[in-house]
C-alpha cells in the first residue's frame, strides 16, 4: 500500500512524464515543419517513449492501492530559434526530470517504501541514458556548426543514433 506522501509524489511524476511526452511532440512538429524528417521522427519516437514512462507509473500507482491522477498539463514551448537551441532545451528538460526522479527516490527511502524504491531504479537508469543521448546529440550538433551539409547528414543519421549508457545492463551478464 502506498503512503499518501508517495502517492502524491508519484502523481506529480506522472504529470512530468506526460509533459515530457508533449515537449518531445512539440519538438517533433517543429522539426517536421522545418523539413528535418530524421529529427522529427526521432522526436516522435521519444514522445511515445515518454508516454510509456507515464503509463508505467500510472499502472504502478494503481497496482499498489493508490489512485493515479491524470491532470491538466502545462503547454510546451512550440517554437525554437534553431535545432541546436531545441536540443539544448531538451537537455535542460531531461536534467529537470532526473532531479525529479532523484527526489522521488529520496522520498521513497524516507518513507521506507522499498518496493517503490526498487521500481524507481529503472527510471534512474533511464534518465542516465536520456541525458547521455541529449549530450551526444549536442556534441554532434556543435561539431556541425553552421554547415548545411552537416545538418543534412545529421538529420539522416539521427534515426540510427544509439547511446549505450554506463547504467545499461551488461548484455554479457
Amino acid at each position: 500500500m502506498l503512503s499518501k506522501t508517495i502517492e502524491t509524489a508519484l502523481n506529480k511524476q506522472i504529470k512530468i512524464e506526460a509533459e515530457s511526452s508533449q515537449v518531445y511532440l512539440a519538438m517533433a512538429v517543429w522539426a517536421e515543419v522545418k523539413g528535418l524528417e530524421g529529427i522529427s521522427n526521432f522526436m516522435y519516437d521519444q514522445s511515445d517513449e515518454e508516454r510509456e514512462h507515464m503509463l508505467k507509473l500510472v499502472k504502478f500507482v494503481n497496482e499498489r492501492g493508490g489512485h493515479a491522477h491524470i491532470s491538466e498539463l502545462n503547454a510546451p514551448n512550440v517554437s525554437f530559434d534553431s535545432f541546436q537551441k531545441m536540443f539544448e532545451k531538451l537537455l535542460e528538460h531531461e536534467i529537470f526530470v532526473s532531479e525529479s526522479i532523484n527526489e522521488l527516490v529520496h522520498i521513497s527511502l524516507q518513507e521506507k517504501d522499498y518496493a517503490t524504491h526498487n521500481f524507481l531504479q529503472w527510471y534512474v537508469a533511464e534518465q542516465i541514458e536520456e541525458e547521455a543521448t541529449a549530450r551526444t546529440i549536442l556534441d554532434k550538433i556543435n561539431m556541425i556548426g553552421d554547415d548545411k551539409g552537416g545538418l543534412y547528414l545529421f538529420d539522416r543519421d539521427i534515426q540510427q543514433l544509439t547511446v549505450v549508457s554506463s547504467a545499461a545492463p551488461d548484455p554479457g551478464v
